[in-house]
């Protein structure tokens, strides 16, 4: 294990910047001030000109493995996701089997043991016919992040719409229930009404299908059941003005019993973006309208959405061609989250603390997530170095997915990932993965 010191880097923490040198020793940081010497050898990193941010929090990805493994697995993408600045990510339980009982849920952690290059929890699933197998995470409340529920048809199918099950499910679990929100009737009408109408779908009408009050009914529906059994409920990939009424920001984070994310791009792009990209940027539930995300971006800076995540959801290009119905949901994302979002930093549309904050510390506390997500002296050391003066642009030749695309390439971040520390060790330098580092089990205080 290295010893590592960081030398007058700009720390950027708990909605400050300071100049200062941090100590790493044994996984963890140890020290914090202005001037550190220690009187023995240490790796020492020159921070001058650079940010040190605490590692990126993703709590909503999908690493494909087991079973889907052409597209995607955990050893690729959390390689991806280092070189992004992700330290620790949370994955979906639609996998192939889907993750619906506590075997094969383990059988993924095992995997992550294996394989992953950064931190990892996993997701257990909720189909109409597990309840009681779901219940037995109750017992496992300090090792598993939570309860997964599509209340909309996704990738995987696992559709949960039985009142019965959701009723059980949101009146037993003491585990944090995440959901997909999408009203699956209004999906069907609105297909029906399209195809009487004799209209070719194209990647246009995905928002039309998948529309405002598919997203609204759904979470409505959601935050009814969590209300009525007090429920810790985190509604994923947060799309419309719409639901935006559904969520306060009149207490602090740590008390709410429900939460709610926004993924990045729904954050950037919009359904005008269609005619450019068209099924690369199909994904569910739908990039919709413009003023859908100027509300997005409002009720980020007002804390009526919690965090940012990405929904990181790779296939292989050739799965995302047309017709509408083949063409599958999702986009590659968690290799340039951090990075879009510093450019909207340099935009002005949000400051560097608000990000850290968004991205890192508020996960941390959403999921209770033990000893991580801050630069604080005994936290684990899961530390981003950026460097502000390095521009990036998104390209074929650097992307770490193995399904080899991005909907951003050719785009051009203002700064760059330096390099990414998970537990202390260097997993991601100068352009390169460290393949012998393996992340930890996520933890959490509950």
């Amino acid at each position: 294990m290295q010893k590592i010191l960081f030398k007058n880097i700009t720390v950027v923490n708990e909605f400050k910047k300071i100049t200062a040198d941090v100590l790493v020793e044994d996984e963890r940081i140890s020290r914090i001030a202005p001037k550190i010497d220690v009187p023995y050898r240490v790796r020492e990193i020159d921070g001058e000109g650079k940010w040190l941010l605490p590692g990126v929090i993703d709590d909503q990805v999908h690493f494909r493995e087991p079973g889907l493994t052409h597209k995607a697995s955990i050893a690729t993408e959390s390689a991806a996701a280092a070189a992004g600045g992700v330290t620790s990510f949370m994955e979906m339980p639609n996998t192939i089997p889907n993750a619906l009982t506590l075997d094969l849920l383990e059988d993924k952690y095992r995997i992550g043991a294996a394989t992953s290059a950064v931190n990892y929890s996993f997701y257990m699933g909720v189909s109409n016919t597990n309840a009681e197998e779901v219940l037995k995470v109750n017992k496992h409340k300090e090792d598993i992040c939570g309860v997964k529920i599509f209340m909309g048809s996704s990738t995987g199918n696992m559709l949960v719409n039985d009142p019965v099950t959701l009723n059980r499910i949101f009146g037993d679990s003491e585990l944090l229930i995440a959901t997909h929100c999408e009203d699956e009737g209004r999906i069907h009408r609105n297909w029906q009404q399209l195809l009487d109408s004799g209209v070719e779908p194209g990647p246009a009408h995905h928002p039309v299908i998948r529309d405002a009050e598919a997203c609204y009914l759904s979470s409505l529906y959601a935050v009814q059941l969590a209300t009525k059994n007090q429920t810790r409920l985190h509604i994923l990939h947060i799309s419309t003005a719409d639901e935006l009424p559904l969520f306060g920001n009149m207490m602090p984070l740590q008390e709410k019993r429900i939460t709610a994310e926004v993924c990045v791009h729904h954050l950037h792009f919009t359904a005008e973006d269609y005619a450019r990209l068209g099924y690369a940027i199909k994904c569910n539930p739908a990039i919709k309208a413009p003023h859908h995300r100027d509300a997005l971006w409002e009720a980020l800076k007002d804390d009526r959405l919690d965090v940012i995540a990405t929904d990181h959801a790779p296939h292989l290009w050739s799965e995302k061609q047309p017709p509408y119905e083949k063409a599958h949901a999702g986009l590659p994302l968690v290799q340039h989250a951090l990075p879009l979002m510093l450019y909207y930093v340099q935009e002005g549309k949000i400051s560097l603390e608000q990000v850290v904050h968004k991205m890192s510390h508020a996960v941390a506390t959403c999921f209770n997530i033990k000893d991580r997500g801050y630069i604080r002296e005994g936290y684990y050391a899961d530390l981003v170095v950026v460097d502000q003066q390095v521009p990036q642009t998104v390209s074929k030749d650097q992307l770490l997915y193995k399904c080899g695309w991005s909907p951003l390439e050719g785009f051009t971040f203002p700064a760059s990932i330096h390099s990414t520390f998970v537990n202390g060790n260097p997993v991601y330098e100068n352009g390169n993965i460290n393949a012998s580092v393996r992340g930890m089990r996520l933890k959490f205080n509950r």
